[in-house]
């Protein structure tokens, strides 16, 4: 009698590099070691268990220290402010091992490193910044950002949140929502309309930390996505701040925006790093699933679907490595960063839909991780402005006319 086959058949090897066109080749020694480094942390330290912390909605609190050891958070911090001063492309290798294994993990670097400690670097005061920035980067102190309001969100400029200058500081009253790593946060980067006025120009950034009286964070939990990113609303009832709280060099809508073009970019790289796992995935399984006595692999519309994939995933690769240039040199616009997180995010919205297809009923399982990154895109292609809201940024900048109403 022929021996049962295991239900489960041998786990999948670990993550290699789809890199059809030699992309990697482009990158120098310091930035392939880097990336290297944290490929290896990732897969030891965090995908045996990250199918189990996904189905709880857990983020795992103990890997920050680790963050921090490594130099992951606040990576362009320069050296004085206690960061380890690498360059923008270094920053997205980090973003794209990270979210190889889940966009949530990739998210809580990327709020702490682009959104709290990037804003503080820009507009904070030299006392802020020497307080602040060393104690992130070591991840002894977390941070989220509070832009996005209930009301409120493509449309950052009409938030209701507003702070008024009151006995020598100010009194912050209002709410945001769809904070990530709120519910674990120190301190909120909070962007509010100040003294009462209505106008954009009078917003800008507060440091608030989430301890203080008449702060109260509502963790949101229901999520069919992220469920491995800490996630929250915050509201603020007459909040009371010192007058040192405000980032002395905020002012209006743009402070926030820069912020979340930081984010952007970083986003560029983790999508790339969730397509490639998918990609990855489903090559491997293509060559070891066995149908009508020969592998999937062997069929032309599986090569078709494979084919597909790989182009997406390589000219992901070559527009984030060349954004990356851009930053790091004569420096990329804001169009450019929406240009880039617009195709990326889709591309791998893409690739992980068609690697769960090629999965067949195997792929909705937890063993195996491209439903889990499918999942998770659905969100990233919504956060720090939707894909529609990036239309609309190229196509001002092509045209000159903005159709934003």
């Amino acid at each position: 009698m022929k021996p049962l086959a295991p239900l489960h058949p041998d786990p999948l090897p670990a993550f290699t590099s789809p890199d059809f066109l030699g992309v990697e080749g482009l990158l120098s020694a310091e930035e392939l070691a880097l990336r290297d480094d944290v490929r290896a942390w990732v897969e030891a330290r965090l995908m045996p268990r990250i199918s189990e912390l996904y189905f709880a909605g857990e983020f795992p609190a103990d890997i920050v220290p680790d963050l921090g050891r490594l130099g992951l958070l606040g990576p362009t911090t320069p050296v004085e402010y206690g960061g380890p001063g690498r360059s923008s492309v270094m920053y997205g290798l980090i973003m794209q091992e990270l979210e190889r294994c889940d966009s949530g993990v990739r998210s809580f670097a990327s709020v702490q490193s682009s959104l709290v400690m990037y804003p503080i670097r820009a507009f904070g005061s030299e006392a802020q910044k020497r307080h602040w920035l060393p104690q992130m980067a070591r991840g002894e102190v977390i941070g989220c950002f509070g832009l996005t309001e209930p009301e409120h969100g493509s449309n950052p400029a009409g938030m209701i949140t507003d702070a008024t200058e009151a006995d020598g500081g100010w009194l912050l009253h209002g709410r945001k929502k769809w904070l990530s790593n709120g519910p674990s946060a120190d301190v909120a980067v909070v962007w509010a309309k100040t003294n009462g006025s209505d106008d954009p120009r009078s917003i800008r950034g507060f440091l608030v930390p989430t301890d203080l009286p008449g702060v109260t964070v509502h963790r949101i939990d229901d999520k069919h996505s992220l469920r491995v990113s800490e996630s929250s609303a915050m509201s603020f009832d007459q909040v009371r701040l010192p007058a040192d709280a405000i980032l002395p060099e905020s002012g209006g809508v743009k402070s926030p925006l820069m912020c979340l073009n930081q984010a952007r970019y970083g986003i560029v790289w983790g999508t790339l790093g969730a397509a490639m796992a998918c990609f990855d995935e489903a090559l491997q399984y293509a060559r070891q699933r066995i149908m009508f006595d020969k592998p999937i692999a062997a069929t032309q519309l599986q090569q078709e679907r494979l084919a597909d994939m790989i182009t997406k995933v390589t000219n992901g690769q070559l527009l984030a490595l060349q954004l990356g240039r851009l930053k790091d040199g004569p420096g990329a616009s804001a169009a450019q960063i929406s240009l880039a997180k617009r195709h990326n995010v889709d591309m791998a919205c893409e690739v992980a839909r068609e690697a769960r297809r090629l999965l067949g009923a195997n792929g909705i399982l937890g063993g195996w991780h491209s439903m889990r990154h499918m999942a998770n895109l659905e969100s990233v292609y919504t956060y720090e402005g939707t894909h529609d809201m990036h239309t609309l940024i190229i196509g001002q900048a092509l045209t000159g006319e903005a159709a934003f109403r």
